[in-house]
């Protein structure tokens, strides 16, 4: 079974913090603070990830603070999360495959469905789409050899 949410993130200015709001198509609501510090090592390892989930009022109070936002509708077909953007970002389709362990995620193969890998290519991280312009991300899917229209 696919689960389905539209997330909304709050990238908080100046901070390496992440605001999340992930409303559920079953009325369910997730709200959380996360932090990732990427790892230094190669290959598909995950970096660290804390998140500390939040009460209304914690995420009102903290969704006041300065923040670029960012926009995606979020489907669960594991071992992949697919993201489709919104916003200045609408088209642009990104997948993530999530692990237990290193060692499952290197070990993943993508499949043929995959146009593009760009695990390693930190301009398609959240944090950083959140500051792109659309032409950016246009010229950075044309170094992948892709024309979106």
């Amino acid at each position: 079974m696919t689960a389905t949410r539209v997330i909304t993130d709050r990238y908080l200015v100046g901070t390496r913090l992440r605001l999340r709001r992930a409303d559920f198509s079953d009325g369910g609501c997730e709200l959380k603070l996360t932090q990732k510090v990427p790892m230094r090592r190669s290959g598909a390892v995950q970096g660290l990830i804390t998140n500390t989930y939040l009460s209304s009022n914690e995420y009102d109070l903290l969704a006041s603070l300065p923040a670029a936002v960012l926009s995606k509708t979020r489907s669960s077909v594991p071992p992949l999360g697919v993201d489709v953007f919104g916003g200045h970002l609408q088209g642009l389709i990104l997948a993530e495959a999530e692990f237990t362990t290193d060692e499952e995620a290197q070990s993943f193969v993508p499949p043929p469905e995959c146009v593009a890998e760009v695990t390693h290519d930190l301009r398609f991280t959240g944090g950083r789409l959140v500051e792109a312009s659309r032409q950016d991300v246009l010229e950075w899917l044309s170094e992948y050899g892709l024309r979106p229209e």
